[in-house]
């Protein structure tokens, strides 16, 4: 019998080596445990890789290609499957946020990615990349901006932020632009599309002092945990540490301000970004 071909770049490379993988495990009559156990990961972690939540490592597409059979097609194919306009440590997460149907967030410094406005982003771009040229600039900004349109669905993804106070008093590109960030976040909150509260400085210590934290959450697999550092991201799926996480998430929440006192307080930080500009 034939095997498969190899994935069309100018399709959908992901979903496309998902559905190949679930049709070999198939073909081998073995569920997604039994599989995980061959490849020593959860039955969860196979069910991610054939829904497209996370990218095939070249590792495990060895493994796949020895376990069942499969003539070095995963290890042809999954290069072109991770292929992404972002960069490396965050484009997993990327991806999986684009499937999720609830997002939780912490965001230590900076006003989160999805809520950003192209001139907040580009500020923080450059200042990430201060001898960058243009064109990677503008290429960061457009991916960014890119994501942000996950929230032209009105109902989903559910996100739920909490945003440090430090975000909003740092003046990320001047007066004129962290005026209009805070404007669009407001509005944003205005129009019931996002959750928004303020962790405030006068909370002190708190659940997540060594940086920011995602959660989310799919209709096709378990949760996932995403954490960050310079350069440097990880997917996390282990039941016990999301868990660990989304308490983390929640002992926030209790300290931030309310959703309605969080919106006074971003509206009254933006009008001071605009008296400043002003003066």
């Amino acid at each position: 019998m034939a095997g498969p071909k190899d994935l069309d770049p100018s399709s959908s490379p992901r979903a496309l080596l998902g559905a190949e993988l679930r049709h070999a495990r198939e073909r081998k009559g073995l569920s997604q445990a039994e599989l995980g156990q061959l490849l020593f990961v959860s039955g969860s972690f196979i069910g991610q890789l054939e829904a497209g939540t996370r990218r095939m490592q070249p590792e495990y597409a060895r493994l796949l290609d020895e376990a069942l059979g499969t003539d070095d097609f995963f290890r042809r194919n999954r290069e072109a499957a991770a292929r992404s306009k972002y960069p490396d440590h965050f484009a997993e997460a990327a991806e999986a946020e684009a499937r999720a149907t609830a997002i939780s967030q912490y965001a230590a410094l900076l006003i989160p990615g999805l809520l950003q406005t192209r001139a907040y982003a580009e500020a923080v771009f450059r200042a990430y990349k201060p001898t960058a040229p243009e064109k990677t600039i503008e290429e960061l900004v457009s991916a960014r901006m890119e994501r942000t349109h996950l929230l032209a669905d009105p109902t989903e993804p559910l996100l739920w932020t909490v945003i440090d106070e430090a975000a909003l008093r740092r003046s990320t590109g001047g007066p004129s632009v962290m005026a209009e960030a805070l404007a669009h976040l407001a509005g944003l909150i205005r129009r019931r599309r996002v959750i928004v509260q303020v962790l405030p400085f006068h909370a002190g210590a708190h659940a997540a002092m060594d940086g920011p934290l995602k959660l989310m959450e799919f209709t096709d697999g378990p949760p996932l945990s995403f954490v960050e550092a310079p350069d440097m991201g990880r997917l996390l799926d282990d039941p016990a540490v999301v868990a660990r996480h989304t308490q983390m998430f929640k002992l926030l929440l209790a300290a931030s301000l309310s959703p309605p006192d969080s919106l006074a307080l971003i509206e009254s930080a933006a009008q001071d970004y605009e008296h400043e500009e002003l003066a």
